[in-house]
């Protein structure tokens, strides 16, 4: 069982509740050793409006995101596929192409907490050669 953090546990009003707390992604893959480098942390509030898909991409960095509204797919580039509701967390796959969509009837809005390296970035959209 995880434990509070300590100075919780002195606190008898402080509820805290681990969302997740894992060395592998959502599709059971090991997240990858942390590169060198000047630490950046970016935290970002998204919202997908419903029957919306984003472009396929990856994210070269660790990343965990909750879900605060609605419903999101997100389905990796070899069909992998997850489905999340409102309150649950993920921590998302790492240099895996994949898409994500709200195929609700409300937005899907979501926070996600990246842990990368100072000039690396966060998203890479796939191109499609023509």
């Amino acid at each position: 069982m995880l434990s509070n953090p300590v100075w919780a546990q002195e606190i008898n009003t402080v509820k805290v509740d681990v969302l997740s707390k894992t060395s592998s992604s959502w599709d059971g893959k090991n997240l990858p050793e942390y590169e060198k480098g000047k630490p950046e942390i970016t935290i970002l509030r998204l919202t997908i409006p419903p029957n919306v898909q984003l472009p396929l991409h990856k994210h070269p960095v660790i990343n965990a995101a909750v879900l605060l509204k609605g419903e999101l797919t997100i389905v990796t580039e070899d069909k992998e596929t997850l489905y999340l509701k409102a309150g649950d967390s993920i921590v998302e796959v790492v240099n895996k192409w994949h898409y994500g969509k709200n195929e609700g009837n409300e937005p899907a809005e979501f926070i996600v907490f990246y842990a990368g390296i100072q000039g690396t970035p966060i998203t890479i959209k796939k191109t499609i050669k023509k």
